[in-house]
């Protein structure tokens, strides 16, 4: 661990690294919350963006640090972690969001921090210092949070479609316009409470490193959750345009209905990770439930080769993170 003498400068610098991810996950990851409430024609973008950005932040009163001390202590044995650590993952994790929202690609930011916070730690100390237990439960929800977005999101659509099946569209349509607010609300505040807590882990795990937090404290500075729920919902005000397209228009065409029960799967799923303190993706949790709605319908109304791209995207997020944050490791060793 390094002593508490590290100069500030540096510490402010990666605490505003930190905190410009994190506007860059609210960012890149706006799509998640409101591209089938955009889609289906419910909400304006410009509005919708805004009502996102609200429920990112109330995420804030709702949900416990769980996620915040499985990136912050659960990934990399404390001991270990120093300034340099912190600056790759944060470097490989931006450095890949950037890229793919530039593509049009939604990936995942909390795989990419988790990929930069391996590659670095795998660059200063290798595989020895990582704690396989919450790397593998971070690896396996890779496949299990779009899994249950997709069996909870064609579940509900097969409930709701049964339950409605006498009544006229165009009332069923009306319905769901209304109840669809309540699930890109729900969708949203899982969004911020998961999302917002990896970097609240990372910036917990700097303080730790540097001798400003006790390695036994309970919980992150109150300023620094506060920070990072600000920052997120902010970055979601500022919106991805180019994602929203793709996972609103792209994998498949989506009515109020069917954004609701993606929305609700996916937020469902949201929630469970959240309270398990399980740092997941919401880009896949979405595109899971999304993709069940769509096959409930039939087969080919779901673009299976977009969806395909997104998942190369998935597999790659991890080590193309963790070979730039191994980059910027060494980098930051001739720069401070």
């Amino acid at each position: 661990m390094e002593s508490a003498q590290v100069a500030l400068w540096v510490i402010v610098m990666l605490v505003a690294l930190a905190l410009a991810f994190d506007f860059m996950n609210g960012f890149h990851d706006a799509a998640n919350s409101i591209a089938t409430v955009v889609s289906t024609g419910v909400l304006r973008p410009s509005t919708a963006v805004i009502f996102a950005a609200f429920f990112n932040l109330v995420a804030y009163f709702i949900f416990g640090l769980h996620v915040a001390a499985t990136v912050g202590k659960g990934i990399v044995q404390p001991g270990i972690v120093d300034t340099h650590i912190v600056f790759g993952a944060l470097v490989g994790a931006t450095t890949w969001n950037v890229l793919t929202w530039l593509w049009g690609i939604p990936s995942s930011s909390s795989h990419a921090l988790i990929g930069g916070i391996v590659g670095a730690t795998l660059a200063k100390a290798g595989a020895g210092q990582l704690i396989a237990s919450g790397i593998w439960k971070t690896v396996a929800f890779i496949f299990v949070s779009p899994t249950l977005g997709f069996l909870l999101g064609s579940l509900m659509m097969l409930a709701v479609s049964h339950i409605f099946r006498r009544a006229a569209p165009s009332r069923v349509d009306r319905w769901f316009r209304r109840l669809q607010l309540v699930s890109a609300g729900a969708y949203s505040l899982g969004h911020g409470g998961n999302d917002a807590q990896k970097t609240i882990g990372i910036i917990w795990m700097l303080l730790i490193a540097t001798g400003y937090t006790a390695q036994t404290a309970s919980e992150p500075p109150h300023w620094v959750v506060i920070a990072c729920y600000v920052a997120i919902a902010a970055g979601t005000m500022f919106g991805g345009w180019r994602i929203v397209k793709t996972m609103g228009q792209k994998i498949t065409k989506l009515k109020p209905v069917g954004g609701f029960c993606a929305e609700t799967g996916g937020a469902m799923t949201l929630f469970l990770a959240t309270a398990l303190g399980i740092p997941v993706s919401t880009t896949h949790t979405i595109t899971g439930a999304i993709v069940g709605v769509g096959s409930t319908q039939r087969a080919s109304a779901v673009r299976w080769g977009v969806a395909g791209n997104i998942v190369w995207a998935w597999i790659f997020t991890i080590p193309a993170s963790a070979f730039v944050a191994a980059i910027a490791y060494w980098v930051s060793l001739q720069i401070f």
